[in-house]
């Protein structure tokens, strides 16, 4: 806990607008669909950025985006279920690819040579 308290200073918990956002977006044929993510904990959540250069920074600079305002984005989100709205996020993975030497699902795992004990 904080000891010192500054009246600029938001709490965690409190929601402030984000203002305009840079919304991540994909080709829908005629139509921009608006891109949503998961967390680390596997919720979903629409994401924002406060400026094209750090969508460029966490997604890359082929990303498309489109600009919406906070409150139009929630709008779109809340009908699919997601309620949460991540603005800024600065870490993201690949994702994960299928190896193709994998075995299938529930293959045995490759035995370790044996070795042989020594007695003295």
């Amino acid at each position: 806990m904080c000891l010192f308290q500054y009246a600029d200073d938001a709490e965690p918990e409190e929601r402030i607008p984000a203002g305009p956002l840079y919304v991540p977006a994909r080709s829908g044929g005629a139509h921009q669909v608006v891109r949503l993510f998961r967390t680390p904990l596997g919720t979903r959540t629409a994401v924002g950025f406060t400026s094209p250069e750090r969508l460029a920074a966490t997604l890359g600079t082929a990303h498309s985006w489109i600009r919406l305002s906070e409150t139009a984005l929630r709008a779109m989100a809340e009908p699919l279920g997601v309620r949460l709205l991540t603005v800024d996020p600065t870490l993201t993975a690949p994702p994960v690819a299928e190896e193709a030497t994998a075995g299938p699902v529930g293959a045995p795992l490759p035995q370790a040579p044996e070795t042989t004990a020594r007695t003295a």
